[in-house]
């Protein structure tokens, strides 16, 4: 997808009209227990852009509901853990895309609504597997999720047995391309982003990169990636490369031995792979005299470090997010629902568009195939992408038009990912390239464009 095609989701999107539906109060997650509703609903204020003020609904899903006569949203995603900044925006992805589902109909005049339960972390594996059984019985169409690689390596057998749809906005590791029918990804694997990052790398005129990984699927996976492209341009690895055994247990807090080990390889650039385990290495590369602005991350680490560092600590550092640079219109939108929600702003806007698109691919592929359960929306979620070569849409309501015209449709929604492939992955996909200014804050600089 161009980015034509994202500015016309854009266009779409703010011309959507108020919404007037019932707004559920919060209460418990546990699907055993009907959501209280409270039959008041707020407006949104009116974007900057000039967008409609327009009502948001938080349609969480009632005691009872399953995906016989109700397209159910399940969601496990960190709520808690290392990961947990990227609970928000998810979270607000997939509760923007089940009101606007709602304003336009639902799914063959299904209700939509969203059961959000926590992934945790993997330092403790127990939280996900619980939220999985849970999500199970609670007899989802699909369950977006999880964030972390290696969360959904401990869950997705669990998914897959009960032939339950899993589509992860976040998910990036190699080792999930293929692994399960019933498992799909709206962010693009390892593959693409490495090679981003290893270019960038290069291309910033530096050959010798360490760095520090922890031993997780998704760290290590990404490391590989990275370390090939590095070396296909001619560079090499001095610390923490495949295959060393240099890696460091996630949850991991102190790193004096593990910076002192890098910085004596003497890299020009070092590669920061682990989750909330980044708020205390950058201080002791700090400490030990590293230049920060030769340093990158990646998605699981390129956040707002504002209210974490020293002002000017990572000024010049970059960072990669898989995904398009959300658009300040779709932003908004996820404020708005955001804001009316929960009462607060969101300060993250990272995999918001790909949970957005995970929930609406499948409420597409309920509508093609004339159910909500979860394996008409498996045998059909590749087809709305538009890997059958259908008329380009952007919007739900305007993909179910043509649907009911009975055309073949290929959704272009805000992540623009191109259509998913033959191992249930995006066949292409944008990843975003951050730059670290004065207050510690992760600033879009420029997008590239991959295949698989």
């Amino acid at each position: 997808m161009n980015r034509t095609t994202t500015a016309s989701w854009v266009k779409l999107m703010a011309g959507t009209a108020a919404l007037s539906l019932t707004l559920a109060a919060c209460g418990s997650e546990d699907d055993s227990e009907p959501a209280a509703e409270d039959t008041s609903s707020a407006s949104a204020s009116e974007s900057s852009s000039g967008a409609p003020s327009g009502e948001f609904t938080n349609d969480k899903c009632g005691g009872g509901t399953t995906s016989a006569d109700t397209y159910k949203v399940g969601g496990i995603l960190p709520l808690t853990g290392n990961l947990a900044y990227l609970g928000p925006p998810e979270i607000a992805g997939v509760g923007l895309a089940v009101s606007d589902i709602n304003a336009a109909g639902g799914v063959n005049g299904a209700d939509a609504c969203h059961q959000i339960l926590d992934s945790g972390d993997t330092t403790d594996l127990a939280v996900s597997t619980s939220s999985a059984g849970n999500l199970v019985n609670a007899k989802p169409s699909i369950v977006v999720g999880a964030a972390s690689s290696s969360v959904t390596l401990n869950v997705v057998d669990t998914f897959t047995d009960a032939k339950i749809v899993q589509i992860s906005p976040a998910n990036t590791a190699v080792d999930l391309s293929g692994y399960s029918p019933y498992y799909f990804r709206t962010a693009p694997p390892d593959g693409i982003q490495g090679s981003a990052l290893g270019t960038l790398i290069s291309s910033d005129g530096y050959s010798r990169v360490g760095f520090l990984v922890f031993s997780d699927t998704y760290g290590t996976g990404l490391r590989n990636a990275v370390q090939e492209t590095v070396e296909a341009s001619g560079g090499e690895c001095t610390y923490g490369c495949k295959g060393d055994g240099n890696e460091f247990p996630a949850g991991q807090t102190t790193f004096s031995s593990d910076v002192s080990a890098v910085l004596a390889t003497n890299p020009d650039a070092i590669v920061i792979l682990a989750f909330d385990e980044t708020k205390a290495i950058v201080p002791e590369l700090v400490s030990q005299g590293w230049d920060m602005s030769k340093t990158y991350l990646t998605d699981g680490n390129t956040a707002d470090y504002s209210k974490d560092f020293p002002e000017g600590t990572l000024e010049g550092a970059q960072g990669t997010i898989p995904g398009a640079d959300a658009s300040e219109d779709f932003k908004e939108l996820l404020q708005g629902w955001n804001q009316q929600v929960n009462g607060e702003e969101l300060t993250d806007y990272a995999y918001a568009a790909e949970s957005y698109d995970a929930t609406i691919l499948g409420a597409l592929a309920a509508v093609k195939g004339g159910a909500t359960d979860p394996t008409t929306i498996q045998e059909n979620l590749a087809a709305v992408s538009g890997a059958s070569d259908g008329e380009e849409c952007s919007s739900f309501a305007d993909c179910v038009a043509l649907l009911d015209e009975g055309s073949e449709i290929r959704y272009t929604g805000p992540s623009g990912i191109g259509p998913i492939d033959e191992e249930n992955d995006p066949s292409s996909a944008f990843v975003g390239i951050y730059t670290y200014d004065a207050s510690n804050k992760n600033v879009f600089a420029s997008t590239v464009e991959g295949t698989k």
